[in-house]
């Protein structure tokens, strides 16, 4: 299997990796702009937007896109993320070139009909009220809205029903001219397919991708802030979740963030799950993350438990904290650098999930990444650069607590910043210097 990746003259670039065993394959478009695009009054725009492009264009209508992919037997979906919007399809390989017309329909012909429009705002405020039912969906959304409070950056995807309500089609328009534009876009394609061949389809039903935005692109630099929000609400469990700032995606301590993530809570063999979820009790479910962004990061814990076990929970989450500063064993290290190797290997047996891989990495570094570079940088960790990293994650940031349920008996914010400054870790060296 090898990728190739070729810049159009516009801008464009395709990127495809042959996997000739198979007899399907996955394409999409991926922008490289999402929700954090959006200006002060287009809050959810990104998130319509990506909707409404299967709503029909000047060529087929609504019906018509869903019926001319499924009458080959393929799917064709599409996601809003903070930093990047993607439209991808799944075909056999003889019906990829129908797949790129249709996306490429969709992404330069939308036709964003009213009637349409209108349609579509109340299919987004079911999903709006679907989310806002669902908890663990909710204090990720109220995490991020504390921890970088005003920002856009943390504010909920799908916009709220206010701000959906308003969206006219000239305001669809004007986000898509500023945000679609060809160096800001990525088409990648896995499975059985041909570089050349790929690349002249592409060019040919793209011609028309403007090559410089009609306003100047919006995103502000991330600022953290930090901070508690709670909700008390009548639920059988309390989902709670507590975090820091972590690191971007350029950072030096990107990889290892995400190792000191699996090490604390990736597994059922990593510290958390068997302290607090084994030999505690304390929660039905308990794991860590790490998320990149572009300019900022977030390092969380994320519980599910009983409201009645709160009081205990945030005391033994804080001494793992504390614990991880001190002390992480190379057996760990290896451990979390077998599991994330075989995440990735086993994502490149799947074409779909190998063309979003290829396409983030491009958005982020310019290039694919080769496995054995991946590796490398994690086979560069030592459990000295995690301890400190620890140290200063966890002891020398503000953190955000976002809680949800019978939350009552959860410690108040005064009390968790003066645990976690009795717990400090002790002065660490920076593995930077």
């Amino acid at each position: 299997m090898k990728v190739e990746s070729t810049r159009l003259p516009s801008g464009l670039t395709v990127v495809t990796e042959d996997m000739p065993h198979l007899e399907s394959a996955a394409l999409g478009v991926w922008v490289k702009s999402g929700s954090r695009n959006e200006a002060a009054d287009e809050h959810g725009i990104a998130h319509l937007l990506e909707h409404m492009a299967f709503k029909g264009t000047a060529r087929r209508t609504a019906r018509q896109i869903a019926e001319e992919i499924e009458n080959v037997g393929g799917e064709v979906n599409a996601a809003t993320s903070t930093e990047s919007t993607s439209y991808y399809a799944r075909v056999l390989k003889n019906d990829v070139p129908l797949a790129v017309d249709i996306l490429a329909d969709i992404l330069t012909e939308s036709a964003f009909e009213e009637e349409e429009l209108e349609r579509e705002k109340n299919v987004i405020l079911q999903e709006i009220g679907a989310a806002n039912d669902t908890p663990d969906d909710v204090i990720f959304d109220k995490f991020s809205e504390r921890a970088y409070f005003g920002q856009t950056i943390g504010r909920p995807i799908l916009g709220t029903s206010e701000t959906v309500m308003t969206f006219t089609p000239d305001q669809i328009r004007r986000y898509l001219s500023r945000n679609y534009v060809a160096d800001r876009m990525f088409v990648v394609a896995a499975g059985a397919v041909k570089h050349d061949e790929f690349v002249e389809q592409v060019a040919r039903r793209f011609s028309s991708l403007p090559t410089t935005p009609s306003a100047p692109i919006i995103m502000d630099p991330a600022r953290y802030i930090g901070g508690d929000i709670r909700e008390d609400r009548d639920l059988m469990d309390a989902q709670v979740l507590f975090g820091f700032e972590g690191k971007a995606y350029h950072a030096r301590d990107f990889y290892c963030s995400q190792i000191l993530a699996n090490v604390l809570g990736g597994g059922m063999s990593s510290r958390l799950f068997q302290e607090v979820r084994e030999h505690r009790g304390l929660c039905y479910s308990i794991y860590a993350f790490h998320w990149g962004f572009s300019d900022t990061g977030i390092f969380g814990v994320h519980a599910a438990t009983g409201g009645e076990n709160l009081p205990e929970l945030m005391p033994v989450v804080i001494e793992e904290l504390r614990r991880a500063s001190e002390k992480i064993n190379q057996d760990e290290i290896d451990r979390a650098r077998a599991q994330i190797r075989a995440q990735l290997l086993m994502g490149q047996e799947s074409p779909a999930a190998r063309a979003g891989q290829i396409a983030r990495q491009i958005m982020l570094y310019g290039r694919p990444i080769p496995n054995e570079e991946l590796m490398q940088r994690l086979n560069d960790i030592t459990t000295d650069r995690l301890t400190d990293l620890a140290g200063r994650l966890f002891f020398d940031t503000t953190p955000t607590l976002s809680a949800i349920g019978p939350v009552e008996q959860l410690a108040p914010m005064e009390d968790i910043l003066q645990a976690l400054g009795s717990s400090r870790a002790p002065e660490h060296k920076s593995a930077a210097e």
